[in-house]
């Protein structure tokens, strides 16, 4: 499953992007009417400039904020039946009642607490009736002796199920003779259970659920006009009674879905599909079946009135052809394209990479509205947020077009790694998604032919996101060992640097050593459910090495520190390197190294890139046969997921830094140099020193030298002209002024603009030119090159823009941002320009440029979900000093919702990642930010859980600023109710 966090928006709005897709809220007709009401608007009237109508739009919000954490009234709870916690997806959280908080409390489930099942479920038969507001599930689950140590226990969420029959081997159930509920949880006793290992009882259960109230967005729900279920991690237990978790691995022998034809005349399940009709009352039927056995969160079902586009791909080398269809709504069908032909080439890699094929007659993927999560990976039945699936020129940017190639690979390549073998417990998480998302980051290096490109994108997210998160107080190792809602560990440390860890396997085995551990591990492997440690295990023995002092990174927490030290010794022509490190674990890791040398005489490459296994506390490496002093360039590729410190400050650190952005062979490296200089130079800016020392000079020389950069690598030379972000900078600071760090790279970067002035308008002429000598126009190309000048040629008008202290320059800014945004046809282009104008402020004729483009980019949208979700990420970060009250009025826009995961963020996060306003000292962007959590937590507890984050990090920043978002978050605390998984991200917050 591929997750999402309020950091990808901003990175999605630095290149930029959109991560979101936004389903409506309520009646066609009442929000066609709402839309075309706002329609008629004044551009100037839905965003006031002036203090009156500010005034007046805040005054007109207290309604909306002033007590917004007030205890909700709570209907009356069933034990068997939650329809009453349940509530429509237009109904508002005041008018609501709960769904998210158990009988008993939060509880902590620890990793060392896990106990093998005393009986399994070995072969499911399901069948489904949906019915308009209601759907009954009866089950059939063939029950077999496992360890036999225990009763037989089922999961399943009172607040979510309707229990209507239960019966054993034909015989029905007696509550409080044969079975009990507590909670959630349904107990059968184990004298009616098989007694011996071969022994087989057959346990049929019938419920109740209601998918259109359901708002959680987890187990069965309506999306618009289709049903659809996300079963990771919990949500099957939302569907009916089973062993909910990953270690049950049955065989769906049976799926049954009957509907309204009409309504809803797609009918999808997993697997392959045995059989369709008719059958009375205007209705239809499909039936599927999985063959391969597989955890219960990996089950799905959709039915809808759906479009699709469709081909077919022939596996090699077995020659099996697979029926390949995309489905989304019907009006969608257009941006299907780029998504179907992205996993033909994900199929593709997997084969000649790994040597996987797969392993089904059809492989479906739906695009869905309301999604918690980017995708999921459903045996056969891939699930998709729309904004992940959906492209054409007019709606999507480049990133999105490489994002959605990302993802569509990363589910598919969970067919092996995560279907075919899973995880044990979902304490393994990161068995499956760390190891996928390090395939997937391999696939679009070699997709976009340049890994040095993808490398520097991955890391930087990586610091802005993870690194963040290993030094806050929800930091845990790639291998948690506890939790209270395992939804709130889906996070950067999982994935990303789980992906880093995966990464150093392949760094210390070399290509063909990892490789042969993966063909090893399925091996040994394919169809159970397994731990790191077996995938540890596995890449050891297939290369005849002990990597126990690596299998220290799956219990250890935070970024680890490598300090390095250097000697030439002229007499031995000898080089000694000596590398420290500090983490958090007692024993030192095994860190991989790769270092290569260059002679600071000529600049030459004189040792390629060797991998040092830094195995102890402090160790010292050996070059000899060097004819003079060299340079080491530390940590090529990013070798390993750490910090990398001089051990003591040296005068010459930063000419050294110059040297290597001039000179390294590592294109990585090369660039990480600049960006080392970029950072000192914003940090004396900041601390007001920078006339002490040469630094400008150096970074001046890096600048001019990667403006005029040969060659066609334009990516690589955009990401050289880049300053570091924010979050990237703030996790180099003690304590964290966001005002002034916000001010300080302002500064830095108009400097830069302003002494290349001349020579980046030529560049951004040049590029203009030759974009539209190439005739692109509607006809948007998706190779690297032309790609890289998009990219480039936006960097080059942020810094253009930039240049604003005047009137003349606001008004020629504003002005050349004008016309890129109104000549260009593709997405990117013009929603980059879109995003310099709507910071633009000052004189009548700005302002009327900056509201014209945004009322031009509203209307073109026409609704298109995926385009509003953009307008409103943009005004979200705009640098304006306003911005919070922006974004209150937009919060009562009639295109938004706060019960779609999607536009919610778009907007709410969008402005917690505007880092200088959301952190603005009087502290009301923490009580908005409190405020609408509490909403939402009342909505779909995943989601707030995730906005409740923005507050976590309160120790990072002043005393004063501190504690206005500990009080922010000792409200949350205090709610009544308040759901586990926005529980667990507060209360570890406000652990002393």
């Amino acid at each position: 499953m591929k997750f999402t966090t309020a950091a990808m928006i901003l990175a999605s709005l630095v290149s930029p992007t959109s991560a979101f897709r936004i389903a409506n809220l309520g009646s066609t007709t009442a929000r066609s009417a709402a839309t075309a009401a706002y329609r008629r608007r004044a551009a100037s009237t839905f965003l006031p400039n002036s203090s009156a109508a500010i005034a007046a739009s805040s005054s007109s919000l207290q309604s909306t904020y002033a007590h917004p954490r007030r205890q909700l009234t709570m209907a009356p709870l069933t034990l068997r039946g939650g329809c009453s916690a349940l509530f429509s997806s237009t109904t508002t959280a005041e008018e609501s009642t709960t769904e998210t908080t158990s009988s008993s409390g939060p509880k902590e489930i620890f990793r060392s607490d896990y106990t093998a099942l005393p009986f399994k479920v070995s072969n499911v038969s399901m069948n489904f009736d949906i019915r308009d507001g209601e759907t009954f599930i009866e089950s059939e689950l063939t029950i077999v002796q496992n360890t036999g140590e225990g009763d037989l226990v089922l999961d399943g969420e009172a607040d979510a199920l309707t229990l209507l029959s239960i019966s054993l081997d034909g015989k029905d159930l007696v509550e409080g003779v044969d079975y009990t509920i507590d909670g959630d949880t349904l107990t059968i006793v184990s004298s009616l259970l098989p007694t011996t290992a071969d022994g087989t009882s057959v346990l049929k259960t019938k419920v109740k659920v209601h998918p259109e109230k359901n708002t959680q967005l987890s187990g069965l729900y309506k999306s618009g006009s289709m049903y659809c279920t996300q079963c990771e991690a919990m949500g099957f237990r939302r569907i009916t009674y089973y062993p909910d978790r990953p270690d049950n691995m049955a065989i769906f022998d049976s799926v049954r879905i009957e509907a309204d034809k009409e309504a809803y005349p797609v009918l999808l399940g997993n697997g392959n599909k045995l059989e369709g009709g008719d059958v009375e009352g205007d209705r239809h039927y499909a039936v599927w079946e999985d063959p391969y056995p597989k955890p219960s969160y990996l089950f799905c079902i959709v039915a809808g009135k759906l479009g699709s586009v469709s081909s077919s791909y022939t596996t090699v080398p077995s020659g099996r052809k697979v029926h390949l269809e995309v489905y989304s709504e019907p009006e969608n069908v257009s941006k299907l394209g780029h998504a179907l032909e992205s996993l033909k080439k994900s199929m593709k890699w997997d084969e000649d990479t790994f040597g996987l094929e797969y392993d089904l007659d059809v492989y479906n993927v739906v695009a869905v509205n309301d999604f918690n999560m980017g995708a999921m990976e459903n045996k056969g039945l891939n699930v998709f947020n729309t904004a992940y699936c959906l492209a054409d020129p007019k709606s999507a940017t480049d990133l999105d077009y490489e994002r959605i190639e990302s993802v569509i690979g990363h589910e598919y390549f969970h067919n092996w790694t995560g279907n075919r073998v899973t995880c044990r417990d979902w304490f393994q998480l990161t068995l499956k998604e760390g190891l996928t998302v390090y395939r997937d980051q391999e696939f679009s290096g070699d997709m976009m032919q340049s890994h040095a490109v993808k490398r520097i994108e991955d890391v930087s997210s990586l610091r802005g996101r993870q690194f963040a998160e290993d030094a806050g107080p929800m930091s845990h190792p790639v291998r948690p060992d506890s939790y209270i809602s395992m939804d709130n560990f889906y996070t950067a440390t999982v994935y990303s640097k789980g992906a880093e860890v995966v990464r150093m396997y392949r760094t210390l085995l070399g290509k063909d050593g990892f490789r042969k551990g993966m063909d090893l591990y399925f091996e040994r492997h394919d169809g159970n459910a397994v731990t790191c440690d077996d995938f540890l295990s596995a890449m050891g023995d297939a290369n005849g090495v002990d990597l126990s002092q690596f299998s220290r990174w799956y219990q250890t927490n935070g970024t680890p520190t490598v300090k390095y030290s250097s000697k030439y010794d002229e007499e031995s022509k000898t080089y000694y390197l000596t590398l420290s490190q500090e983490s958090n674990c007692d024993e030192p890791l095994l860190i991989p190294i790769s270092v290569g040398l260059l002679d600071k005489a000529s600049g030459e490459e004189v040792v390629a890139t060797k991998v040092l296994e830094l195995k102890e506390k402090e160790q010292t490496f050996e070059f000899d046969g060097l004819n003079g002093d060299v340079l080491p360039s530390m940590l090529r590729g990013f070798s390993a997921p750490v910090k990398l410190v001089r051990a003591e400050a040296d005068a010459s650190e930063e000419e050294d830094l110059a040297f290597l952005a001039a000179r390294d062979t590592d294109g990585f490296n090369r660039w990480e140099a600049g960006q080392k200089l970029y950072t000192s130079l914003i940090f004396q800016t900041l601390e007001g020193n920078q006339d002490e020392s040469k630094t400008l000079d150096y970074v001046e020389e890096a600048f001019g030298r990667a403006l005029n950069m040969d060659g066609n690598d334009y990516s690589i030379q955009a990401y050289a002209l880049t300053l570091p972000s924010e979050s990237t900078l703030a996790e180099e600071m003690t304590v964290v002024d966001p005002v002034a760090l916000h001010k300080a790279r302002g500064d830095v970067r108009e400097s830069l603009a302003r002494k290349y002035l001349s020579e980046i308008r030529a560049k951004y002429d040049e590029l203009t030119e030759a974009m539209e000598s190439s005739g692109s126009g509607e006809d948007i190309k998706l190779d690297a090159t032309s790609i890289g000048q998009r990219r480039l040629r936006n960097v080059l008008l942020g810094y253009l823009c930039c240049i604003k202290d005047t009137a003349e320059e606001r008004d020629a800014a504003s002005e050349l941002a004008m016309k890129q945004f109104e000549s260009s046809y593709g997405m990117t282009d013009r929603y980059s320009a879109l995003n310099c104008l709507a910071s633009m402020d000052g004189e009548e004729s700005v302002v009327a440029r900056r509201d014209a483009a945004l009322q031009k980019f509203y209307d073109d949208a026409n609704g298109d979900a995926l385009v509003l979700n953009k307008w409103f990420m943009c005004q979200a970060v705009a640098d304006l000093p306003d911005v919070l009250d922006r974004v209150k009025s937009l919060v009562k826009h009639p295109d938004f919702t706060l019960t779609n995961p999607n536009r919610c963020s778009s907007l709410i996060s969008a402005f917690t990642m505007n880092a200088a306003h959301f952190h603005a000292e009087d502290g009301e962007g923490y009580n908005f930010l409190g405020d609408m959590t509490a909403q939402v937590d009342k909505l779909n507890p995943q989601l707030s859980s995730r906005m409740g984050r923005g507050l976590i990090q309160w120790r990072k920043y002043s005393e004063e600023r501190g504690a206005l978002m500990k009080e922010a978050l000792q409200e949350l605390a205090d709610m009544k109710p308040i759901s586990s998984d926005l529980f667990e991200v507060v209360s570890s917050s406000l652990k002393e």
